[in-house]
């Protein structure tokens, strides 16, 4: 038997690899932060995914930055307003897993999210945060889970 596929011409899925990105990386970004176009070069070649939490991490870091003075509240408005979530897939997480993931390393329920996210897709963890990526190189390059 023989198995024929047809494919269109722009394939409607997307044949990038997975990535996942934790919120630091994104503040970065979304608020001009020096390393921002470095990074921004490293996620080409990747489709990106989150947990669903990532815009309102985002969001709570412009917060943050506002009630240190660093960014006036307009600036913070117009930056999250202006930033296209849209490429990100953003995903459901597993509550008792991630709570698993958070005491096991020691982290935020939040940062163990995007661990767990990056373990489930079997897919790197782009992050700023030092003790999220100790935490991610052990898991990811550690036996199966």
């Amino acid at each position: 038997m023989t198995l024929y596929v047809a494919e269109p011409v722009a394939p409607p899925y997307d044949a990038r690899p997975p990535a996942v990105v934790d919120a630091s990386f994104l503040v970065a970004i979304v608020f001009g932060e020096p390393e921002a176009s470095a990074i921004l070069a490293r996620l080409e070649p990747y489709a990106l995914f989150a947990p669903a939490l990532l815009p309102f991490e985002v969001a709570n870091a412009g917060m943050n930055k506002y009630r240190r003075g660093i960014l006036e509240a307009s600036e913070v408005s117009a930056r999250l307003a202006a930033f296209d979530f849209s490429p990100l897939h953003l995903l459901p997480i597993e509550p008792a897993a991630v709570f698993v993931l958070a005491q096991r390393y020691r982290l935020s329920a939040y940062d163990a999210s995007y661990l767990w996210l990056a373990g489930e897709l079997v897919a790197p963890l782009f992050t700023l945060d030092e003790r999220l990526a100790q935490a991610a190189t052990d898991y990811l390059q550690g036996p199966p889970r």
